[in-house]
């Protein structure tokens, strides 16, 4: 029997919503937890491996944005998908407060209250995505049409590629 590993709230709530979902550990010993170095670790493709950012729009909203680790978010692309003027990231020191996670731990699901939520149209092409799991080292593998319906988001187009 190997030692039970605590489940994230991101865990909980797919659970408690009946989602199918796989827990994936990585070793963060390194000290190399960026979402790219997360992809190789784990042996994913960069393409499936998403991060979570948190911005706040010029009305003082905040928004979440998941995007693929290795692409930049457009933040132009983002105000129009969220209806704003202007968005800007949430300053690093804001996203424990805001969300309830930490950097690089950060999971679009089950944050302290829910904000729009906003997941990169390339997802719609994939079978199943990967996201924090809401703890430095754990990620969740699960259908992104699944990863739409627990955040109550919708896909857009949120990448500097997609200019």
């Amino acid at each position: 029997m190997g030692k039970k590993i605590a489940k994230t709230n991101a865990a909980r709530i797919l659970d408690k919503e009946n989602v199918p979902y796989d827990i994936i550990h990585y070793d963060i010993e390194d000290g190399l937890v960026d979402g790219v170095s997360v992809a190789a670790k784990i042996g994913h493709p960069e393409k499936v491996v998403y991060k979570t950012l948190v911005a706040a729009g010029a009305s003082k909203q905040h928004y979440v944005f998941v995007i693929p680790v290795a692409e930049e978010l457009n933040l132009k692309a983002a105000a129009k998908a969220a209806g704003e003027k202007k968005v800007e990231m949430a300053p690093v020191k804001e996203i424990l407060t805001l969300t309830g996670y930490v950097k690089g731990g950060c999971s679009p699901v089950g944050m302290k209250k829910p904000f729009p939520t906003f997941i990169d149209r390339h997802a719609e092409m994939q079978e199943e995505i990967i996201v924090s799991a809401g703890k430095i080292g754990m990620q969740i593998k699960l259908d992104p049409v699944n990863l739409l319906k627990v955040t109550d988001g919708q896909y857009a187009n949120l990448t500097v590629k997609d200019d």
